[in-house]
């Protein structure tokens, strides 16, 4: 017999919170859809390692599913669905709602940047008979862990007759990989007294391309000109195409399960592709909105959201004014009565590394997913942070839908911290949040993130684009 509950038990339950593991409140099916989930995210993953594939893939799926370009001037009705291809590194797109939009919008935002290694304009030298890459790192990264691991290369050439090549090497199980090498412990004594931020310098980051020389006797340079010599044979290049190249250096990995429970995944590029995957599937599976329903995902964010595709230029502005026109209504009056998931993934607490994170307010992994009021650094120095009215409303709306859901911040008050697209959007006029994914290893080149929280993301963004 089921002994009674005293009061204080009664009142606990009642009036104290108890986040616990999300197992605990799903159900067989649903766990069962969450892992099927996350095998199509995977394969995203490993079809998507830069911003420019990320746009590939999701215009690929775009069109089969039954979005169109947009172009102003179209005329658009309840049901429409489109997009817009921005130079090929940023895409928004669109579901239209069968409420009036002057009532505005909801949009997800999440960016297809992640940290990697860049080539400098002037890339290909040698050294000692061995042909290597300059490089310049791109987003926050710890550069030790750059090193000795494989690489492939991934991008796009302009030649001088503005012909333009895609580059992808090391990707498939035939081609080769590169690295970056590192001092052997025996003779790194030096190094090692070196604070652990310039345990490898940025300028050290040289990736090793090649060692053969062309065979001709006292040639100079010979290992470059055999490096060239293929690199003209494979894709008819001369050294100077590589001052109109974006060559990009990346994990040669794939997403693979971790653990023996295969409970997590492990890749490149959690940050930020774990919540893009999640927004875009929201969106292609989004059939009759209340609110049209707006989803963009950008680049830049890992650099400071710059430059004509990142979420600083007016890119997004532009496009919900052309929206609003097709109704005959302004751009502002719809930004200004819209509402907006910053999709961005946040610190999951790591049991080896405590002291970073404060315990009460932290994300966990499998517990769903995390919604952040603010981000920013010490002083919430660079964050929207969402009013308590917006926060009630995100929080009644994963309650309604079953989402199984934390809050956290991104590390002690002091200690660091970070920002997302969010203060961006909020700088539109309109009411925004950040929703996303905790990870573990974040920017590191192989990320850790829970099964269950993707899912949870997936069904946040569902959600919150159909209300």
């Amino acid at each position: 017999m089921a002994k009674e509950k005293t009061e204080g038990q009664n009142l606990k339950e009642k009036l104290l919170s108890n986040k616990k593991h999300a197992l605990f409140n799903m159900s067989e099916e649903d766990i069962k859809k969450g892992d099927e989930f996350c095998e199509s995210y995977k394969k995203f993953l490993d079809s998507a390692k830069t911003e420019r594939e990320a746009v590939e893939y999701t215009v690929d799926l775009l069109e089969k599913k039954g979005f169109v370009p947009f172009k102003p001037g179209m005329g658009l009705k309840d049901g429409d669905k489109v997009y817009v291809n921005n130079r090929g590194k940023a895409v928004i797109m669109a579901v239209i709602g069968s409420e009036d939009i002057k009532n505005g919008v909801n949009i997800c935002a999440a960016h297809i940047d992640s940290p990697r290694l860049d080539l400098k304009q002037c890339p290909v030298y040698e050294d000692n008979e061995i042909a290597l890459f300059k490089t310049h790192y791109y987003g926050g990264i710890k550069k030790y862990q750059w090193t000795v691991i494989p690489l492939a290369l991934h991008g796009v050439i302009v030649k001088a007759d503005g012909s333009k090549i895609k580059v992808t090497v090391g990707e498939d199980e035939s081609d080769p990989v590169f690295c970056v090498n590192d001092l052997l412990p025996h003779l790194a004594a030096e190094q090692m007294k070196r604070p652990l931020a310039q345990g490898i310098k940025g300028e050290e980051l040289n990736i090793v391309i090649g060692s053969r020389p062309f065979k001709e006797d006292k040639l100079s340079e010979a290992v470059k000109l055999n490096i060239m010599k293929i690199l003209n044979e494979k894709y008819g290049i001369v050294e100077d195409d590589f001052l109109s190249a974006e060559l990009e250096a990346v994990p040669a990995f794939k997403a693979k399960d971790v653990g023996f429970d295969r409970s997590l995944i492990g890749a490149y590029g959690h940050d930020d592709r774990v919540c893009a995957y999640t927004a875009l599937m929201a969106a292609v599976n989004c059939t009759a909105p209340k609110k049209t329903a707006v989803t963009v995902l950008t680049d830049k964010e890992e650099t400071g959201s710059d430059g004509n595709t990142g979420l600083q230029s007016a890119y997004l502005k532009y496009f919900i004014a052309d929206i609003a026109a097709e109704f005959n209504e302004e751009g502002r009056t719809v930004l200004s009565a819209s509402e907006c998931m910053s999709a961005d993934v946040n610190s999951a607490f790591d049991p080896t590394f405590p002291d970073v994170l404060e315990k009460r307010n932290c994300a966990y992994i499998n517990y769903g997913v995390c919604v952040t009021k603010f981000t920013g650094a010490r002083g919430k120095s660079g964050t929207s942070d969402a009013s308590a009215e917006f926060v009630g409303k995100i929080r009644k709306l994963l309650d309604d839908n079953g989402v199984i859901w934390q809050t956290g911040e991104l590390g002690k008050v002091d200690m660091g911290g970070g920002g997302t697209v969010a203060a961006y959007i909020a700088n539109l006029n309109v009411d925004t949040i950040d929703v996303g994914v905790p990870v573990l290893s974040m920017h590191a080149p192989f990320e850790t993130v829970s099964k269950i929280d993707v899912y949870m993301t997936y069904k946040a963004f569902s959600a919150f684009i159909s209300a």
